[in-house]
């Protein structure tokens, strides 16, 4: 049943499936966001996963005073979440159903939003955008926030194959009667990574689709949790084959639906997501770790086929992948740490066959880098050094540009503007620009460009006093003679202690305490203590982490 979008009176339509597993101090703060969305929510299904720590307690006290709130109790926890979510599809009586983590919130009018998109539109399934939310800082972050920029109504999902990157179940709101009809369920048991066969299984079954753009789900991330969630628990081998695992499912799925475009996107989009996230934290990781990593991507990767690898050869999760497959052991990790970052940067050496073609190495000539030669300037992997130089008269950031097989010199290098971006709220402070000036880039193994020279060096002033306390991220925007710019992050410089803690003397602050250092994709960031409280909160981490 549809109902009429002429009818201003709100009508329950709608039952929202909250699970929960452990999660007392959570779980209501959850269901209360789903019963605080308005008359259109008739009813929200609480379903506990067997917990121990009293979350089923307090939610039949909530219950007890809301008659909307209805509490399953499972008798034997699943170790996952697609089995309590299967159990809340059985139990929902509504004609839409959505899906909130009890760790999650949805924001006032998300159901409005998706209920009023999908009656109008006739649609078995809404989404909208989600946003990570970082605690306990706060700051925020889209979640494939591109296929979310407008109101969008798609009467198949090959329309967009890019919906294969939106493997969220969360911030849909789905026909309860589409989900019975096609027998849409999720993994059960002990799966990670469920979303991803439950959105394939929605999408094989090609429902009409709309998109808003409206924030619809806020996914809290709690890095710092003594017990993280199942999908930031990334540590360990067996996480990176249940994720392959849940890839491969999908891409079956959608091609035995007859679903090819969305199939072959799907594998796509691992290498552009899963391998490259996996790849960045690889050095993070013990010898042990590597060696069953790349195992067990190889094998993964020979599935490919010829037609997979045509597509877009030049991007980096390809060139990574290729990498992976022509090497029996692990290789190159710094090197592919940071063409797997976003965007993408390509270190030296920048080596060639003897007949001139560019390659990934002369120990994997086999990889040949020429698609390169005619990627677009904006896409293409540059890469800017960056050294920051902390001085009581003036801290001086250098950044020097590397020639990329002739294609830096063609395009032109004229003019890189710097910013700093606070890590906690996203804002930018200090936007400077520069020239950039030829020069000579030592220790290259790589042949000058056209215009003679093998690097281009710029430097700008930091005024760190004026950053303030927290930490920054530096963005770089270089312009090209030829009308191209390229976004991107710069790698940063390590040894001869270039990454070490500098005290500063400040008039305003009386002393700063600076700490250049390198993201986990090896990019420079910077964290910045202020004055006397803030050395000493610095200081007394650092003691406990020594003592820990």
């Amino acid at each position: 049943m549809h109902p009429d979008p002429r009818d201003p009176r709100p009508t329950p339509q709608v039952g929202v499936v909250v699970i929960g597993y452990n999660d007392a101090d959570h779980v209501v703060d959850a269901v209360r966001s789903a019963l605080d969305q308005g008359a259109a929510v008739g009813e929200v299904v609480a379903v506990d996963d067997c917990s121990t720590d009293g979350s089923g307690e307090l939610l039949a006290r909530l219950a007890a005073g809301e008659p909307r709130l209805r509490v399953v109790r499972r008798e034997t926890n699943s170790g996952g979440c697609g089995s309590p979510r299967n159990t809340g599809i059985d139990a929902v009586t509504m004609p839409y159903v959505m899906f909130l983590d009890s760790d999650d919130v949805l924001p006032p009018g998300a159901v409005d939003a998706l209920l009023a998109a999908a009656a109008e539109e006739r649609a078995e399934v809404a989404s909208g955008l989600c946003v990570r939310r970082e605690l306990p800082s706060g700051r925020e972050q889209p979640w494939q926030a591109h296929l979310y920029t407008a109101h969008t109504v798609l009467a198949r999902p090959a329309q967009r194959p890019r919906l294969v990157h939106d493997t969220l179940c969360v911030n849909k709101l789905y026909r309860t009667a589409f989900l019975r009809e096609h027998g849409i369920r999720f993994p059960e048991g002990r799966f990670l990574y469920e979303d991803f066969v439950f959105t394939a299984h929605v999408l094989a079954a090609a429902p009409r689709i709309v998109l808003v753009p409206d924030r619809v789900y806020v996914w809290h991330v709690r890095r710092s949790a003594e017990q993280l969630s199942l999908s930031l628990d990334r540590g360990r081998i067996d996480n990176w084959k249940a994720r392959t695992e849940a890839c491969a499912m999908a891409y079956d799925i959608l091609l035995s639906a007859g679903q090819k475009e969305l199939a072959r996107a799907a594998r796509s989009k691992f290498l552009d997501h899963e391998l490259r996230m996996y790849a960045r934290e690889l050095g993070l990781r013990d010898a042990h770790y590597q060696r069953a990593w790349w195992a067990h991507t190889r094998e993964y990767l020979a599935r490919y086929d010829a037609a997979d690898w045509e597509v877009n050869p030049s991007a980096p999760g390809r060139l990574l992948a290729r990498v992976v497959l022509e090497s029996a052991e692990p290789c190159d990790l710094p090197r592919l740490k940071e063409l797997a970052a976003r965007p993408a940067r390509l270190l030296p050496p920048y080596a060639r066959t003897p007949d001139g073609t560019p390659v990934w190495s002369a120990d994997l000539p086999q990889v040949a880098l020429a698609p390169l030669l005619t990627r677009p300037t904006h896409l293409l992997p540059l890469t800017v050094d960056a050294e920051l130089r902390p001085r009581a008269r003036g801290t001086r950031l250098r950044l020097r540009l590397h020639e990329l097989y002739g294609r830096t010199a063609e395009a032109g290098p004229q003019e890189v503007e710097v910013e700093w971006q606070s890590r906690e709220d996203g804002h930018t402070a200090q936007r400077t620009r520069t020239t950039f000036t030829p020069s000579s880039l030592s220790g290259l193994s790589s042949p000058p460009g056209p215009s003679g020279t093998d690097g281009w060096s710029a430097e700008v002033p930091v005024d760190l006093a004026g950053l303030g306390a927290g930490t920054w991220d530096l963005r770089l925007t270089v312009r090209f003679a030829d009308g191209a710019s390229r976004s991107m992050t710069a790698h940063a410089l390590a040894g001869a202690g270039r990454l070490r803690r500098h005290a500063v003397p400040s008039a305003r602050h009386a002393v700063l305490l600076v700490q250049p250092y390198a993201t986990h994709s090896g990019a420079l960031a910077l964290r910045v203590a202020t004055g006397i409280r803030g050395v000493m909160r610095v200081a007394r981490g650092r003691l406990r982490r020594l003592l820990h």
